[in-house]
């Protein structure tokens, strides 16, 4: 028998004088709707309820297994973004005759990028290629990125796609799904300029200085850290310097962060170590493309030491 249901009040009914196809006045409210068959009907109602189930078991299926986070969180605090923490530094540079233009807030901890960076950091080999979508995906002005998780191992694709909706959790973007039967996780980008800055290579930043705090706090002295900070030489020359420690008692550090080539600037930093007057072994250039021998081979031909991102804490553990 034919039935309708009503688009206004809800009502459902059956219908044996309206054709189907036709319209008839609600039993309830009078508003007109439309009469259908009733297999037909109960068709439609049961692809709906199929879809909606096949969804919610896809949602309580990557609650059930993406693991727990197991990377160490850092605190969240904003205690390095004063004036009073920067002094030392402030006047280490004032001493060399050079100006320095320091932003407390670019070492705020309070918030959630240096998390981020420690963990992209530390499981570069995993989330690196996801780092270079998201990076290709700003510079070309694409509003989204796909990941096809099906083709790596299962304990992988759990950890890509937990870190995936971690960093939407912490807005790092605009919109997260998981789609479970196909493995995809597809991501809608943030339009923020400082989460497009974070994955075009501030994440670097962010993870040389953690790394930096890790041993400047262990070793029980005070110390002075900036990031981002502009320099003015006396003939106006402007650098400016990615990461720099000035540990109570020691020279300071300073770290150079690139997540893509280097090579053409390898000049210009030896330059710069120089000016700024920092023994070869505290001007750090800490790149994403070196392996650990690569590292030690360059770091023996320049005056300069390189590090990767394996060797970059076993480097500060030397020198703090």
């Amino acid at each position: 028998m034919p039935i309708y249901r009503c688009n206004k009040c809800g009502f459902v009914s059956e219908d044996a004088q309206t054709p189907v196809g036709a319209q008839a006045a609600c039993g309830r409210c009078g508003t007109l709707s439309t009469v259908y068959g009733t297999v037909f009907f109960v068709e439609e109602l049961v692809k709906r309820l199929a879809s909606a189930t096949r969804e919610l078991n896809a949602v309580k299926q990557a609650v059930v297994s993406a693991p727990p986070p197991t990377e160490p969180q850092p605190a969240r605090t904003d205690s390095l973004a004063s004036v009073g923490q920067h002094a030392a530094l402030q006047q280490w540079f004032t001493a060399q005759k050079i100006e320095a233009q320091i932003d407390p807030a670019n070492v705020d901890t309070s918030g959630f990028f240096d998390d981020a960076a420690l963990r992209l950091g530390d499981n570069y080999a995993l989330f690196g290629e996801l780092i270079d979508r998201l990076r290709y995906a700003y510079r070309k002005s694409h509003g989204w990125v796909n990941l096809e998780l099906a083709r790596l191992p299962q304990k992988d694709a759990q950890a890509v796609n937990q870190l995936c909706r971690n960093l939407y959790e912490h807005t790092f973007f605009a919109r997260y799904h998981y789609q479970k039967p196909e493995k995809i996780v597809r991501l809608t980008l943030q339009t923020a300029p400082a989460i497009r800055q974070f994955f075009d290579g501030g994440w670097l930043e962010w993870y040389a200085l953690v790394c930096l705090l890790e041993h400047a706090r262990g070793r029980g002295a005070g110390f002075s850290c900036a990031r981002g900070v502009k320099v003015v030489f006396p003939n106006e020359d402007l650098h400016e310097l990615d990461v720099v420690c000035l540990p109570e008692g020691q020279p300071p550090i300073c770290i150079e962060c690139k997540s893509g080539e280097f090579r053409r600037d390898i000049d210009k930093y030896l330059r710069l170590r120089k000016r700024l007057n920092i023994d070869r072994g505290r001007f750090l250039i800490l790149s994403t493309d070196l392996t650990q021998e690569q590292a030690a081979g360059l770091s023996a031909m320049y005056d300069l030491s390189f590090v990767s991102l394996q060797t970059l804490r076993e480097h500060l553990q030397r020198l703090l």
